[in-house]
C-alpha cells in the first residue's frame, strides 16, 4: 500500500476521535509487516492520564488480531503538519518496529514526510 493511503486513512480516523478536552483530534493508520492495516483514533476522558493515543489505539487493534510487527505507522492531526507520535506511543512502537524497520508518516507542507523510527526514537528501551 502507497503511504498516501495510509496518511488518508489516518485523517479518515481523525474525524472520529473524541478529544472534547484538547481538541486535539489524531488519526492513525499502522501497516503491519503481513501487509494488514488498522486505524485507530484518540480518546480522552476526564481523568488525563486515561487518554488513549491514537497510534497506541490502532496498535492495539493490530495486536489484537494477532499481528505484532509494525512496518509503518502514519500519524494526522487536523491542528498541524509533522504529527510526531508522544513518547508513550514511541516506546509501544519500539516494542513492535518490524524486522524491516518502522517508517513514519506524516502531513507535510508539500506531501508526505517519511522518517525512519530510529531518526524519531533512537536507543529505545528494551528489555
Amino acid at each position: 500500500m502507497e503511504y498516501n493511503e495510509l496518511l488518508e486513512k489516518a485523517k479518515l480516523a481523525s474525524e472520529k476521535a473524541y478529544a472534547p478536552y484538547s481538541k486535539f483530534k489524531v488519526g492513525a493508520c499502522v501497516l503491519t509487516e503481513n501487509d494488514k492495516i488498522y486505524t485507530g483514533c484518540n480518546f480522552e476522558n476526564s481523568s488525563f492520564g486515561l487518554t488513549i493515543c491514537a497510534e497506541r489505539n490502532a496498535i492495539g487493534s493490530a495486536i489484537a488480531d494477532g499481528e505484532q510487527k509494525i512496518k509503518a505507522v502514519a500519524i494526522y492531526s487536523p491542528n498541524t503538519k509533522h504529527c510526531y507520535p508522544c513518547g508513550a506511543c514511541r516506546q509501544v512502537m519500539c516494542e513492535f518496529v518490524s524486522h524491516h524497520g518502522l517508517d513514519i508518516i506524516t502531513e507535510a507542507e508539500n506531501g508526505l514526510d517519511i522518517k525512519n523510527f530510529n531518526e524519531i526514537f533512537p536507543e529505545g528501551f528494551r528489555l
